[in-house]
Order: C-alpha cells, then sequence, then structure tokens
C-alpha cells in the first residue's frame, strides 16, 4: 500500500506510524506538548505517571523525568540553550529545567493562584486582569532572550518576563477586542520579535510588538492552541476546531464546523498548508484535538493532541485513538525565508 501524503506539494508530510503511540487511554496518559532540543531530541509532555518522555528523532527512548513534580501538565518550550520550560495550568506556574530534568527556576508561585476573580480554568469566570499566574497555559522566547507567558485560563493575560525570570510587563484583559482575550492559550515569538498569540475562544491569532502593542489579527483559524515558527518564518498552528475542549453553554459542534487540523502560515498570514478536519479523528494524519506543535531541523512535525481530557472521557473518541502523532517531510526543508 502507498503512503499517504497530507499537505501539499511545498509541505508535504506521512505519518511516521513506527513512532511511539500515546493512545489517549493507555498507561504513559495522553501527550499534551511537544518539543524539540538543539540536538533534535523530541520531549514530550504528557498527563501521567512518566511526565517529560525524551525519545531520538527515531522514536528510540532517551530518558524520562518528572515524576510527582507536575499538578498538571500543559506546555513545553525549550530554549536555544536546551533550558526547558514546563508550563503547569493547575500549579499555576512555569518551572524551568535543565535538558535533564533539574529545577532552575519558577514563574508564578507554584500552587498558588493570582487574584484575578477567576474560580476555576473557565475564562467565563475571570473578573479582572491580575499578575502572574492563574492557570498559565504556555510559554515562549523572543530573539533577545525575554520570556512571554501565556496566562491562559485564568488571567487572559501575556506576561513578558527578563531572561532571569523578572517581571517586565503584562498586557491584555478580558473580551474580544484588541488586544483582548478569551483564553491566550498559547504563543510564539518571531525573529523580528513580533508574537504572535493564539487567542483560542476568539478564534484568531493576535500579533503584537515586543513590548506589547498591538499589530494585526488573523482569522483564518478554528479556535488555535498553539504556535510553532520555524526558523525560515513559517507558522505553524495547532488549531482545536469545534468538536473538542467545549465549556458548557459555549455551543455544540454544527454541521460544517471543523474538527481538529494543522494550518501553515507565512508571516503575511498566508495559508500554504492545512489538513486534518477531524472526520475521522482517529485516523493516522487526522486529528481530534490538536493541542501542542513543533518541528525539528529537519522539517518533520511533531503534534501533540488533548484526545483525553478534550473529549475521550465524555466517549467522543475510543480510549484507543491518538494522542500524538510524527509527521515526516517528504519535501525539502526550504531555506528561503517565509514571505
Amino acid at each position: 500500500m502507498s503512503p499517504v501524503h497530507f499537505g501539499n506539494e511545498r509541505f508535504r508530510f506521512t505519518v511516521d506510524e513506527r513512532w511511539p503511540c500515546f493512545p489517549c487511554g493507555g498507561p504513559e496518559g495522553e501527550a499534551v506538548a511537544v518539543a524539540c532540543d538543539s540536538r533534535d531530541r523530541v520531549y514530550v509532555f504528557l498527563r501521567g505517571p512518566r511526565p517529560v518522555q525524551v525519545f531520538e528523532r527515531d522514536g528510540t527512548p532517551v530518558m524520562t523525568w518528572g515524576e510527582g513534580v507536575f499538578h498538571r501538565p500543559h506546555g513545553i518550550f525549550i530554549g536555544p540553550d536546551d533550558t526547558v520550560y514546563c508550563t503547569d495550568d493547575f500549579g499555576h506556574c512555569v518551572m524551568a529545567f535543565t535538558a535533564k530534568g533539574e529545577h532552575r527556576f519558577t514563574l508564578g508561585t507554584r500552587g498558588t493562584p493570582s487574584d484575578t476573580g477567576a474560580t476555576s480554568i473557565d475564562y467565563r469566570t475571570i473578573k479582572h486582569p491580575g499578575p502572574p499566574c492563574n492557570y498559565p497555559t504556555n510559554l515562549a522566547i523572543g530573539p533577545t532572550g525575554e520570556l512571554y507567558v501565556a496566562d491562559g485560563y485564568g488571567n487572559a493575560r501575556i506576561h513578558r518576563f527578563a531572561a532571569d525570570g523578572r517581571l517586565l510587563q503584562s498586557w491584555g484583559e478580558p473580551g474580544s477586542g484588541a488586544g483582548q482575550f478569551y483564553v491566550p492559550h498559547g504563543l510564539a515569538v518571531d525573529s523580528a520579535g513580533i508574537v504572535y498569540v493564539a487567542d483560542r475562544e476568539n478564534c484568531r491569532l493576535q500579533l503584537f510588538s515586543s513590548d506589547g502593542v498591538y499589530q494585526r489579527e488573523w482569522t483564518d483559524v478554528a479556535r488555535p492552541c498553539q504556535v510553532f515558527i520555524d526558523k525560515a518564518g513559517w507558522i505553524y498552528v495547532a488549531e482545536l476546531g469545534f468538536r473538542a475542549g467545549r465549556w458548557p453553554g459555549t455551543g455544540a459542534h454544527q454541521p460544517g464546523q471543523t474538527g481538529g487540523r494543522v494550518s501553515i502560515f507565512d508571516r503575511a498570514g498566508v495559508l500554504h498548508a492545512r489538513w486534518g478536519g477531524g472526520d475521522n479523528p482517529c485516523a493516522a494524519g487526522d486529528f481530534f484535538a490538536p493541542h501542542g506543535i513543533w518541528t525539528d531541523a529537519r522539517g518533520d512535525l511533531y503534534v501533540a493532541e488533548v484526545t483525553l481530557s478534550g473529549g475521550g472521557r465524555a466517549c467522543v473518541v475510543p480510549a484507543s485513538c491518538h494522542s500524538f502523532q510524527k509527521f515526516v517531510r517528504d519535501t525539502p526543508v526550504a531555506v528561503e525565508r517565509s514571505q
């Protein structure tokens, strides 16, 4: 049987089904986030007994760490010096580790939410913006080493820290206007310092200068969860779609609405590739609940999905449904920057 390709001629991928499989109801738990270090080792962040699992590019296990450390794993980011930043949403903090799992420092007060009036991870309970952190969701690093934290579920803010952990600035408040957020869930920073925020429940990416000045928005996304920008400047977006992760009262999936998918944009916001949609969410190459995304130096793509907490407990998808996939890039990595 010939392989099934995803994407298009410029961004064409096949699923590597030899890679370790993490079914959402399996013993390792669901994979919620993924990142690669400078050696192209792949760090999978899981809600399970061994939260951080590290693999070679071919899927060979290297090590695990983080047992008993996190309240609930949510996001992971690896800096250019291979510092590993793990966002613990129920722990109300982001913790920085060495590549071997040795703790370095913490952003926010571990175990203690900041005062925003929020009573749960439901963003609709936020009363006012506050300091770091209240159910944070992800972290990204800018080109000058500054740390940006999406304080997503309980605060609707972006926090900018110096590389040493000093808080420099915060911006955002609940709402749907420019510079406002309903769940700033993921973020990435490009080489020019532009901050791309996945404003999930507003179904858009908002772009800001490095110091938080609103630039523009992109709306051709369906509840974006996370953003990754590769070295050539291409923007990869993990989109939750409308079949997973809905809060009570926010509406049910309607005919014609997309499920989970992956999209690739250039820096002008032009769509260059897209696949998924959730018509067959447990099939190789399709998605139920994309949540984390990263590419390695070769251009291979890794996608983590909250398949269990995004719907599996409600029997929307079977417990055997994948929560992690590796896509091998068939086309050469483009050397030119995106336009």
